[in-house]
């Protein structure tokens, strides 16, 4: 079992790049996870826990820290998303409710993305001085990475409070992320935030409009 959570265990050989077990474990069900919160569908959660703790262990392996240290965070967020999704978020029969957040509302999450982006940033660019047994060599970009991380934080947060803005982090992130894996040379999860952004984009549409008809049920209700 230790074996085959290594980068080093290698699955298939495709075009002259190795893709490990736990890489493809994690990305099948990381797609997974995406196209069923695309369709407002509740497993997402479950299915996302087991993608996390994938990824945890793949992006340690390859010194991406923050990538790392964020999937700590996503596992209480699919926690708590599948308990607000489950028993406290709005429903529409089979499907949750989603809606947009108020224009201060998403003023008060870009401000905070940034200030704790730039925060985070200096940590990882530091944090092998700081803790040199846990994290042996320097970060790779920890600027970028601590970027998208926070907007990963940021877009995670407001998918589980059913905020269609969420999907407009996660496109950003998708772009950042297809250059940064590929300088990386992971290049199987390269290619799987080439089709998250798409899943992104597709997923900001379907809210959206799922958003638009929900103000126009309670305006019509209100009046």
């Amino acid at each position: 079992m230790i074996s085959f959570l290594s980068v080093d265990r290698v699955f298939v050989t495709i075009l002259g790049y190795p893709m490990s077990y736990v890489e493809l474990a994690g990305t099948l069900l990381y797609l997974a996870s995406v196209w069923l919160i695309v369709k407002r569908n509740a497993w997402t959660w479950p299915v996302g826990i087991a993608s996390v703790i994938l990824y945890f262990l793949l992006f340690y392996q390859i010194r991406l820290y923050s990538d790392a240290l964020e999937q700590l965070y996503y596992l209480g967020a699919c926690v708590y998303g599948w308990w607000f999704w489950l028993r406290r978020g709005p429903r529409e029969g089979a499907r949750v409710a989603v809606r947009f957040s108020t224009p201060r509302g998403m003023l008060a999450a870009a401000g905070a993305t940034a200030v704790l982006s730039l925060g985070l940033g200096r940590a990882m660019s530091r944090v092998h001085l700081w803790a040199p047994g846990l994290f042996p060599e320097p970060a790779s970009y920890p600027y970028v990475d601590a970027a998208t991380t926070v907007m990963s934080f940021t877009a995670m947060w407001l998918l589980a409070r059913q905020r269609t803005e969420a999907w407009v982090y996660w496109i950003l992130v998708d772009v950042v992320g297809i250059w940064l894996y590929s300088v990386k040379n992971v290049r199987f999860v390269a290619l799987l935030y080439v089709l998250l952004l798409i899943m992104a984009v597709r997923g900001f549409v379907g809210w959206r409009r799922a958003s638009s008809g929900r103000a126009e049920f309670e305006t019509s209700r209100a009046g």
